[in-house]
């Protein structure tokens, strides 16, 4: 009997061990099956000399241990990970990003007062290595960043500084600065920032960058076309200025002639000579920047300054070999060239800068003189500038192909005209007419942001939300006509104050069919415009009166009327006196898209 409890104290001993070895990690895997095999062993080789009912209680005490192990042991494995799954683990792990000029970071000022320093944002501006002959296996210590400070204008938004001397850099190593997941508002100039709750401390996309793959910035791919013909534009540009210098000397040198004789002519083309050398001598120092001979190009284009020194030394020593035919009898500051010969001198010398000034001057007076034309005339020629600036062909606006062309129907006018509520029962009479699709800002904000970035909107609503783009005009009709039932073609009906008006002028892959809406009589707009000013249509700011703000839609209206008249885009005009008769006259306009 006491051999049987003997027996089961070493059993229970036993089962203590093997659990506690089953919450080893893997090396007692082994150990752990090997216990369990001895003391089924050891069950085994007793249970003949054993008891009877000590040999039932130790087979019920060895099936507790064998069901209860394999449970640890299950337990065990589920635990454990082996090396190979921890490798694959960690190849997993986000990878952290790589910095670029312009990424918006977090870093610190030391100087703060916090004990991790004042939590500053800012743009990289710039990522060069640190020169030092040890480098680091963990990638630190190898990049330094200048920071341009960016100004926290609240809730969550930072802005660049309006002005230069305001903007603040810092310098700090990659490691000690983090990328933050900025977005760019328009409509706040300024990047929103995520902050971190209970600090509202800007919160980080990641904690650091990637500094041990990082390798450096990215090389700008250059593309050899451009650069040709950067550098032909240049050469061309280059040889304008000499070739106008040299007219413009030649030109001062034959009005010398005539008016102050032939000896101060000559000096007068000696001086514009020398500005024309004082230019390509400049050029040479243009021509190397950059370069391997940058210095030396420097150096020689310093010559540049000797020529004018050179043109008074020439007339000098000319007028002391002239022996008693010399110019100069008073002594001072003028005792070897007299003052008309140092004028004529630095006259021609100067004269370099006659064509370069006219050249920047030109653009000025042009647009001054267009402005000044009155009338129908004045706004004819801006339309043509305005055109030509935009590198739109008229020739091509004035064809009368339409061969691929979408059919818009375009109805615009002054304010207060009454066009918009033509055009509304237009479309409730008519279903062939759709309004162009809008893109909503709520709805798809991304598309919204990257065609106001690139300005691609043709317009874009007062509340801000909503856009119109080309797309828009030329696929709504078309979309409209698939979606019908019985496939009939529509047109797109836009809506447009005078600026979209002359934007649609411009808009390829359109056949505008254009109808113009106005009134017979200035006294009546006034009158219109009136009940809007009173009604709080028209909103009027704290700096001017109800008066002011009349007048000044009074002459806006002047000049949409000048360019409903030389447009040439409104094939038809309706005055809307009577709404049912206008309707029925832009009902009778619209049918000729149909033609």
């Amino acid at each position: 009997m006491m051999d049987s409890r003997l027996l089961l104290h070493k059993m229970h001993v036993l089962y203590l061990l093997a659990l506690f070895l089953a919450t080893l990690p893997s090396g007692g895997l082994a150990f752990t099956a090997t216990i369990k095999k001895a003391s089924l062993k050891t069950v085994s080789v007793n249970n003949n000399n054993a008891l009877g009912n000590s040999v039932t209680t130790m087979s019920r005490y060895t099936a507790s241990v064998t069901q209860t192990l394999p449970t640890h042991l299950s337990t065990l494995r589920m635990a454990y990970s082996p090396p190979e799954d921890a490798e694959t683990a960690k190849k997993t792990q986000p990878k952290l990003p790589q910095p670029k000029i312009g990424d918006v970071v977090r870093y610190f000022d030391m100087d703060g007062g916090l004990a991790d320093g004042q939590v500053l944002v800012g743009k990289i501006s710039l990522i060069q290595p640190i020169r030092s002959e040890s480098t680091s296996e963990d990638g630190t210590n190898k990049w330094l960043v200048e920071i341009n400070e960016m100004e926290d204008v609240g809730d969550g938004y930072y802005a660049d500084y309006p002005s230069r001397k305001r903007r603040k850099c810092a310098l700090r190593k990659l490691e000690e600065i983090a990328p933050l997941p900025a977005s760019f508002v328009r409509t706040e100039d300024a990047y929103k920032v995520p902050l971190e709750r209970g600090t509202n401390r800007p919160l980080p996309s990641h904690p650091t960058y990637d500094l041990i793959g990082y390798e450096g910035p990215a090389a700008v791919p250059i593309n050899e076309d451009v650069v040709k013909a950067d550098g032909e534009n240049y050469g061309k540009i280059k040889f304008s200025l000499i070739r106008n210098a040299a007219f413009a000397g030649a030109a001062g040198a034959i009005v010398a002639q005539f008016v102050l004789g032939s000896d101060i002519a000559v000096i007068y083309a000696a001086g514009a000579l020398a500005g024309v050398l004082y230019l390509f001598f400049l050029g040479i120092k243009t021509d190397t920047v950059g370069s391997a001979d940058a210095k030396l190009g420097s150096n020689v284009s310093n010559l540049r300054f000797v020529f004018p020194g050179l043109v008074l030394v020439g007339v000098a020593l000319n007028n002391k070999m002239s022996g008693d035919s010399n110019p100069v009898s008073t002594p001072g500051i003028f005792s070897t060239v007299t003052p008309q010969q140092f004028g004529a001198a630095m006259a021609g010398f100067l004269t370099y800068r006659v064509p370069l000034f006219v050249s920047q001057l030109a653009p000025v007076v042009s647009e001054s003189a267009t402005e000044l034309i009155p009338g129908s005339a004045g706004m004819a020629v801006r339309m043509a500038q305005d055109a030509k600036k935009r590198g739109v062909d008229m020739s091509l606006l004035q064809s009368t192909s339409t061969d691929g062309l979408t059919t818009v129907f375009l109805v615009s006018g002054p304010e207060a005209t009454g066009k918009t509520t033509l055009v509304n029962k237009l479309l409730e009479s008519d279903s062939r007419f759709v309004r162009p699709q809008l893109v909503d800002r709520i709805a798809d904000g991304l598309k919204f942001e990257r065609l106001l970035q690139r300005d691609e909107f043709l317009e874009v609503d007062q509340s801000g939300r909503y856009g119109l783009s080309k797309e828009g005009v030329l696929k709504a009709a078309e979309q409209s006509s698939a979606d019908a039932e019985n496939g009939e073609p529509r047109v797109v009906v836009v809506d447009a104050d005078v600026e979209l008006a002359k934007k649609m002028v411009n808009l390829s892959g359109a056949r505008l069919v254009g109808v113009w809406v106005g009134l017979d009589d200035l006294d009546k707009f006034e009158s219109r415009l009136k009940m809007k000013i009173s009604s709080g249509l028209v909103p009027i700011p704290e700096d001017e009166t109800e008066e002011s703000v009349l007048r000044t839609k009074i002459r806006q209206v002047v000049k949409d009327i000048e360019f409903g008249v030389v447009s040439g885009v409104f094939e038809f005009t309706i005055l809307n006196e009577d709404i049912d008769d206008s309707l029925k006259q832009l009902k009778d306009a619209a049918s000729y898209c149909f033609n």
